[in-house]
């Protein structure tokens, strides 16, 4: 038998299984003891995995246990997230017992459901086979009752209705919570410089947007609104107000990142880090309960906030997406069809995500096919139609909302006048080398980084880490303007256009030659400002390229996209200026003589760093065609998808050159989950026979026969055994294949026939046949479970290719495949 969880992990690392096997237990040396035998990889067996981390979850046994799982301790016991179906298997009078001339009715599983049976225990795989099976019944049951009663006919239309009514929801819920973010991080990082007399509740730049006071030079100072050595001291000017704001900057940094970790090891551990990579695992069908569950949505909203607001070089965008599949999953429950079933339930998850993106950036059809291409594993034509919708009510609730207070729904909106030219692609992919470079650095340097955290001593102070690094970042950053200010609004002046009324440093170019009539700025030689803005950008630079690479992954929530993306604009900014410096001094040269005459707009900086910011977001993420529709909707400038089209692709190259994995995928393995990569190729030259256990030192195939084990002999193998399920055969001693039992239903069945049927002890037979045969006198009453068997297991042959194996497993979403040999 070969299972997902052991399969995914042979796929990414190739042979990597017990080391002390080196060979193959050959079919012709089993059936010398075992005739026409059913071999079985043992379903999350620690010996078999070469990643430690799994291993450390799989083997917990107590529910107060706690184990390290995505950079952060969990306990066992938070398990709101999916519930399994009710564990009261029943007490007092026996519904299910009938009596036939006094004696009781054998009771049959298939007629009757037991509670329980047919859910997953937490860190295991789904079965998609199964789930879309139970859909498919379902489904069938409700369109034949529809043609009996009226109320069957409304009955049935509000099932078709309620994946409409879930993405509705979970677009205005998500969207609401988005709003809120936005709008209390911009509060709270202004509030690390002063607070607004006219109301605390103000940021800066609502604080002045009343005020009379304001001059143009000085559009960002006013009256109403008090630096804290103002406050404190009296004063604007001077070292002492200096040092007094550069004080309670640091202070109040430290402060909001204390109360962010301190927050998520109190209540929601599942709440630290971005969030994707687990999200991209449950969707694959794996099962964390807790992960999407209400502490988590709750917490992680409010430590996001906290994160963004310290100042750390962080994003909100990463994060969102797993705010968002905790709505979804929290509104789930109130529809039956997705709360019992969980392949159902992760197609909602995958709309879900879109919209997450949708809300970040304010880009629902980047939002999609960002859903489509990097996070979702089963992405029907049905999920992209509904994930479009919801996406489109997330982005109109955030609209609605208006938290940029622009009117404007995306994060950062540009309008370039200046088109592109054909010679500036060669800029343009030297941004999306750059890009790759970078990204596979920052992959390698941040996955040994998160590698030491969890094997030293910095593991285990997480608040202390959290806030070394949040001292470093403030002390840091404070003295260069470029990183005191949110990431954000620092990409947000990168990406624009200088124009006659920009007042900032990077567009204080030498105007002697504009009239006051000209709309449009000509290139222009670079003023000393210009120059001190490249110096610091530089600084910035280096600086945000080393502290990234720390802080993703800590104990707070975390993202990604926006780090990477400020990394990019930089870059991206300090070439454009020097092209368009070295356009206006020799326009003469052949390069520019043909579009770039003397006096004319020739290059656009804000442009260059647009393109940079999407190289480095692919060169992390290896995203492509969502990061383009993601980048052109959320700065507006659609005619130039080329040159955005070139760094993406470029980068995305340079990055597969040196390391196939994007962040994510590098962080699923890192954390060790049972991930099947759907873009990985499988190159290994094996069959199903050389993966398949048992190998040729482990012990016996563990079978369940049909009509030849009592209660006893069940629970003992379940005890004396790890797997998560087992083949039922004929006999033993003819190992034909009959169906295959899951452990969970195994057990939660005993346990509820106990409970119900009168007269199951320990010596009761145990049938999985159609039919009981007669049962000797004065025997205790039989245990029918055929209804829990699955009668058509997916099986391949022994001598089937490895690779056409894993396609069935990644196609189909098998949880297990069972080997045969002649049945």
């Amino acid at each position: 038998m070969i299972t997902w969880d052991q399969l995914s992990m042979y796929v990414a690392t190739g042979s990597c299984w017990h080391s002390n096997q080196t060979t193959t237990t050959t079919l012709a040396e089993q059936q010398s003891s075992q005739s026409k035998s059913i071999r079985q990889i043992l379903s999350m067996d620690n010996t078999g995995y070469c990643n430690d981390s799994f291993n450390s979850i799989r083997s917990s046994t107590s529910d107060e246990d706690m184990v390290e799982i995505a950079g952060s301790t969990l306990d066992f016991s938070n398990t709101e997230d999916v519930p399994p179906l009710d564990r009261d298997y029943g007490s007092g009078d026996n519904p299910g017992m009938e009596e036939v001339n006094g004696v009781p009715k054998l009771m049959d599983l298939l007629d009757e459901p037991v509670p329980g049976v047919g859910t997953y225990e937490d860190f295991n795989t789904i079965d998609w086979v199964r789930e879309k099976s139970k859909d498919r019944d379902r489904h069938r049951e409700i369109t034949s009752k529809s043609k009996e009663s009226t109320w069957a006919l409304v009955n049935s239309v509000c099932d078709a209705f309620s994946g409409w009514l879930l993405m509705l929801l979970i677009g205005l819920m998500s969207g609401a919570l988005a709003g809120g973010i936005d709008i209390s991080a911009h509060w709270m990082t202004d509030l690390k410089e002063g607070v607004c007399l006219n109301g605390f509740w103000f940021n800066h730049e609502h604080c002045c947007w009343t005020s009379n006071e304001t001059t143009f030079q000085e559009r960002d100072k006013c009256p109403q609104w008090k630096s804290w050595a103002e406050l404190i001291i009296g004063t604007t000017e001077g070292p002492f107000a200096y040092i007094m704001n550069y004080l309670m900057y640091v202070c109040w940094a430290l402060l909001f990142s204390f109360l962010a970790v301190t927050l998520v090891r109190a209540f929601a551990p599942y709440a630290c880090g971005s969030g994707i990579p687990e999200i991209k695992t449950i969707l694959s069908g794996f099962i964390i309960r807790g992960y999407l569950g209400k502490w988590t949505l709750v917490i992680k909203t409010i430590t996001l906030v906290l994160a963004v607001s310290s100042g750390l070089s962080l994003g909100k965008e990463g994060p969102l997406v797993h705010v968002a599949c905790c709505c979804g999953n929290i509104l789930c429950h109130l529809f039956t069809k997705y709360r019992k079933n969980e392949a159902k339930r992760r197609e909602v998850l995958s709309a879900a995500a879109a919209v997450g993106v949708s809300v970040a950036f304010g880009a629902p059809i980047g939002g999609v096919l960002f859903s489509l291409e990097e996070v979702s594993y089963y992405f029907p034509l049905k999920t992209l139609w509904r994930s479009f919708f919801a996406a489109l009510v997330a982005a109109f609730t955030l609209r609605s909302i208006n938290p940029f207070g622009n009117s404007r729904l995306v994060l950062f909106y540009v309008e370039f006048h200046t088109p592109w030219h054909l010679l500036e692609l060669v800029p343009f992919i030297l941004l999306g080398i750059f890009g790759g470079i970078w990204g596979a650095f920052f992959i390698r340097a941040n996955i040994a980084w998160c590698r030491r955290r969890k094997t030293t001593w910095l593991g285990h102070y997480p608040v202390l880490e959290v806030l070394v690094v949040t001292a470093v970042t403030a002390v840091v950053a404070f003295p260069n303007s470029y990183t005191r200010t949110s990431t954000s609004e620092l990409i947000s002046e990168l990406f624009n256009d200088c124009g006659l009324l920009d007042s900032s440093k990077l567009c204080n170019y030498d105007n002697a030659n504009v009239t006051k009539s000209s709309n449009e700025l000509p290139d222009r030689p670079a003023g000393n400002d210009v120059y001190t803005a490249m110096w610091q950008l530089s600084l910035a630079l280096v600086f945000k390229m080393l502290i990234t690479v720390v802080t993703f992954g800590m104990k707070v929530p975390s993202g990604l996209f926006i780090p990477s993306m400020a990394v990019g604009a930089i870059a991206g900014r300090l070439l454009g200026i020097g092209m368009e410096q070295l356009a206006y001094f020799h326009h003469d040269w052949a390069i520019f003589r043909g579009w770039c005459s003397p006096g004319a707009d020739c290059i656009t900086p804000g442009l260059y760093a647009m393109v940079g910011a999407a190289a480095c977001l692919g060169g992390v993420t290896r995203m492509t065609v969502s990061l383009v529709v993601i980048m052109f909707e959320l700065t507006g400038g659609l005619e130039y998808i080329v040159p955005l089209m070139a760094a993406a692709m470029t980068s995305k190259w340079v990055a597969d050159a040196i390391g196939r994995e994007g962040i994510y995928e590098a962080h699923i393995r890192l954390n060790g989950y049972p991930f099947l990569e759907a873009k990985e190729e499988f190159s290994h030259k094996t069959l199903a026979m050389d993966v398949m256990r048992p190998r040729r030192s482990d012990p016996p195939l563990s079978v369940l026969t049909q009509d030849g084990m009592t209660v006893e002999d069940v629970e003992t193998m379940i005890t004396d055994t790890t797997y998560s399920g087992f083949p039922v055969v004929v006999s033993h001693e003819s190992q034909r294949l009959v169906g295959f039992v899951l452990r969970r239903d195994l057990t939660i069945s005993i346990d509820n026939a106990r409970q119900r049927q009168d007269g199951i002890v320990s010596t009761s037979r145990v049938f999985f046949t159609e039919y009981t045969p007669p049962q000797p006198p004065n025997s205790p009453p039989p245990l029918k479970l055929r209804g829990i068997m699955d009668l058509s297991p997916f099986t391949v042959t022994d001598h089937t290719a490895m690779d056409i194996v894993v396609d069935i497993f990644r196609k189909l979403g098998l949880r297990q495949c069972l080997i045969t040999h002649n049945g």
